[in-house]
């Protein structure tokens, strides 16, 4: 799992700024439409937690303890949760949420994965 979290750490650290470039072009342009939607801010927020869990998940490859999981699946988990539920008309941030969710699960599992083998 040490392989999982450093790529899908620095493959996070690098969406985080076609998430947040994306995410000022839809926010621009629900400003310029007036259409009351919240997705491009809703993306920017996507972004940030797409940044800190790429560091958390850098940071902590190598630990042995089960904060570094736990704390992914709280970001993860948190960023596909704001992300499918207020794409709006920015539909790419549905499959920036699929990315959140896969780590979320992933994370999960590692978390799981390191419970069975300190217990057998």
């Amino acid at each position: 799992m040490k392989t999982w979290k450093l790529v899908s750490g620095i493959l996070s650290i690098i969406l985080f700024a076609l998430v947040a470039f994306q995410s000022c072009a839809a926010g621009m342009s629900n400003a310029l439409d007036e259409n009351g939607e919240v997705s491009g801010s809703a993306g920017i927020i996507v972004a940030v937690l797409l940044l800190t869990g790429g560091i958390v998940s850098v940071a902590t490859r190598k630990s042995s303890g089960k904060g570094g999981s736990i704390a992914l699946i709280i970001i993860f988990g948190l960023a596909a949760l704001v992300g499918f539920a207020m794409h709006g008309s920015y539909s790419d941030l549905t499959i920036w949420a699929g990315w959140c969710l896969i780590n979320a699960v992933l994370a999960a599992a590692a978390l799981l994965r390191g419970g069975k083998k300190q217990n057998g």
